[in-house]
């Protein structure tokens, strides 16, 4: 792995964390202060998400993978 792919790796991972933070904490602001929060699309509470998970190395990202299939293709 290059540096330059280390470097975008890490810078994804923590703007990910940090909108985690930032969005997560205004939304539930918002929630618990009796704001309107249909005006927040889930692609907003998504995106930070996408970001920590492109942050991630290929063997975590693998068992992201693994995991998310087994919540989706587990019988209820």
């Amino acid at each position: 792995m290059s540096w330059l792919e280390n470097i975008t790796r890490a810078v994804l991972f923590w703007t990910g964390l940090l909108g985690v933070v930032v969005i997560y904490g205004g939304f539930l602001f918002l929630l618990f202060a009796g704001g309107d929060t249909r005006e927040i699309h889930w692609y907003f509470l998504l995106s930070p998400w996408l970001c920590v998970y492109f942050g991630l190395g290929n063997k975590a990202q693998a068992e992201v993978n693994a995991w998310l299939k087994g919540k989706f293709n587990s019988s209820g």
